[in-house]
């Protein structure tokens, strides 16, 4: 697919990826405007499912009414994040941490169990695995998010999950980089601040990301975390130290870079403006916004007008886009 067929304004479109209110999109006007300028993708949450019959056919109907193909996205990590509760009449898959403590063999199985059922919806992009090392017990966000508060025990379980996910075609989402294992505030309510030295964020928690981009993982969620000794002023999310300087020159990573939700009150001390102009000056390829409103319609075309009077390049959004339809071709979803 050539980008050159795109406006400007829809080429910035598809680096979102927004939710909707309910079990129905076309009742969600703003939304059903953002599927008009040619959206990148949907995130779902457990308000849009109710069963299985209904989920699949929101899926079929977005399908068809999608103007470029989308990515379907979702949290499913299992334990406390798993969206299809509805569906199962309860949490059906066990945490990370107690899957992995149940053997690799059994992290292997209820992936590959995860994956399938997202691939029977109709999902092709799940913001999983958790990367973080939980080095913090009191951690109020990670926990059992996490596979393990030790390294080694991360790299080893994410290696299995990764490969799993790729034998059925899911996208996987490495996060939260450059790691939120450490921190003892929780990124929806604030913006943690952790103060580690530069060499152990890159011997324990940085490890695992560098590991997953050696098996080539297509997208990594970078946090909303303040880390002052990698970069004083800005969060990892919009951080051109973090994600230009270590994530893309010195880990080489070439895949999707993906925020976290930008309606997370981590990032609340910039304006939506101000945050996406600085992340994708930062190499930001697509931002998260969890539910569609006039907002975002109007921050789409405030990022056009920072294109047009050079606050941010053309060059920056062709890049993201390519990078965004390429993936989109690599698991099939634009033919």
């Amino acid at each position: 697919m050539d980008i050159n067929g795109l406006t400007l304004k829809e080429k910035i479109s598809q680096m979102f990826i927004v939710g909707f209110n309910g079990k129905n999109f076309e009742s969600d006007r703003f939304f059903m405007t953002l599927l008009n300028l040619k959206l990148g993708g949907v995130i779902f949450f457990t308000q849009n499912i109710e069963s299985e019959k209904q989920f699949k056919e929101l899926i079929i109907n977005l399908s068809k009414t999608a103007k470029i193909p989308m990515f379907y996205s979702i949290d499913q990590e299992g334990g406390r994040v798993e969206r299809t509760e509805k569906i199962h009449n309860g949490k059906k898959y066990l945490s990370a941490k107690s899957a992995f403590e149940m053997g690799l063999t059994f992290l292997q199985d209820q992936t590959k169990e995860i994956a399938l059922e997202l691939k029977n919806y109709g999902i092709n992009m799940n913001f999983a695995p958790v990367a973080d090392v939980n080095t913090n017990e009191f951690n109020p966000i990670i926990g059992e998010r996490a596979y393990s508060n030790k390294t080694e025990e991360v790299i080893s379980a994410i290696k299995v999950v990764i490969k799993e996910y790729e034998k059925y075609g899911i996208i996987t989402v490495g996060k939260h980089f450059p790691g939120h294992g450490a921190a003892s505030a929780d990124s929806h309510k604030t913006m943690p601040i952790i103060d580690l030295p530069e060499t152990e964020l890159k011997e324990k928690h940085i490890k695992p990301f560098e590991e997953a981009i050696k098996l080539n993982i297509p997208a990594i969620m970078a946090a909303h975390v303040l880390y002052p000794d990698l970069d004083s002023e800005y969060p990892a999310s919009i951080s051109s130290k973090i994600l230009n300087g270590i994530l893309r020159n010195e880990l080489k990573y070439k895949g999707l870079i993906i925020t976290d939700d930008m309606e997370m009150n981590g990032i609340k001390n910039y304006t939506a403006y101000e945050a996406c102009i600085t992340a994708i000056n930062a190499g930001v390829n697509m931002f998260i916004f969890r539910s569609a409103n006039n907002n975002i319609i109007k921050l789409i075309e405030e990022l056009e007008t920072a294109v047009k009077n050079n606050i941010i390049s053309e060059e920056k959004i062709n890049g993201s886009v390519n990078k965004i339809i390429e993936l989109k071709c690599r698991y099939g979803i634009i033919n």
